[in-house]
């Protein structure tokens, strides 16, 4: 099962101002979507067999809250001078951070950053509540998979964030999700599955979920020992190597890119990049390096 969310188009002859909410689907080997009956965090999803009015593609999930699991590719780590860690390293973004399919990152200029970078990352969706889960129960509680870009402000991550990563990471627009969730019973095992992030038509990460140093039972495991993860939990388990800051010379994000995160069995999460709009705000900066 392939769930996604949508948007009717407003021009859509309806007298229920309701029809223009944020409506379930399933989308077909063909690309279209179905109407879905139901809530998959509560009871589960039908397929109506009624073709939906599309107008635009929501983040398929409005997560409940979103942890973040750092250095979990051991390329990545060493590429950012790191030793692999010996348990998950955790972070959150906010649930407003969370950006929709087609929907613009947004470059932060009311606190200026000019060191936005992308990170691809498998996405898991938490169907139902747990706690203290062991890892042999652990895919039981998983509703799905979906694509996720870890985008962050290394600026602020790193110089302006108290030494934690929050501040850095947790810009509006800095959780893209999507395309769908992708179901554990359709998608099968996500253990290895490549993972790819494409910008302005390069190909800047090319890995595989094998190559995670915590898989996703073991994130599941840890992360509901002596904590509830309410349904509608999403974690990002980590980025491959090849992010911008790493690069010779780096390669941040600017105004009129266009970032590509694809995992194999799950689809493409495309974003344009543009600036915040700020004019007239004050500005809050950073100390020069």
């Amino acid at each position: 099962m392939r769930i996604v969310r949508y948007k009717v188009s407003s021009d859509t002859p309806s007298a229920v101002p309701t029809d223009h909410r944020a409506h379930w689907g399933l989308q077909l080997p063909n690309g279209m979507v179905n109407v879905a009956s139901g809530d998959p965090f509560d009871g589960g999803l039908a397929d109506t067999g009624e073709p939906a009015e599309v107008a635009e593609l929501l983040a398929p999930v409005q997560p409940t809250s979103i942890l973040c699991i750092g250095l979990n590719y051991a390329a990545h780590a060493a590429e950012g001078g790191k030793s692999a860690p010996e348990r998950p390293v955790l972070f959150m973004k906010t649930p407003t951070a969370v950006q929709r399919p087609g929907g613009s990152i947004l470059l932060p200029r009311r606190l200026l950053s000019t060191r936005v970078d992308y990170e691809a990352e498998l996405v898991v969706v938490i169907g139902k509540p747990c706690k203290n889960v062991s890892r042999a129960d652990a895919l039981d509680y998983v509703l799905g998979y979906t694509c996720g870009n870890d985008v962050s402000a290394r600026d602020w991550q790193r110089g302006g964030g108290g030494g934690q990563f929050c501040r850095g990471k947790t810009f509006d627009t800095f959780a893209p999700l999507g395309p769908a969730i992708v179901t554990t019973d359709e998608l099968g095992d996500a253990g290895d599955l490549r993972i790819t992030t494409t910008l302005g038509g390069e190909l800047l990460q090319d890995s595989r979920t094998s190559d995670l140093i915590f898989d996703v039972p073991t994130l599941v495991e840890f992360l509901s020992a002596s904590t509830t993860l309410a349904a509608g939990t999403v974690i990002f388990t980590g980025t491959p190597s090849g992010v911008g800051f790493a690069r010779t010379p780096p390669r941040w994000l600017l105004p009129g890119d266009e970032v590509t995160v694809e995992i194999e069995g799950i689809g493409k999460l495309t974003n344009p990049v543009v600036e915040e709009e700020a004019d007239g705000l004050t500005h809050w900066t950073l100390p020069a390096e």
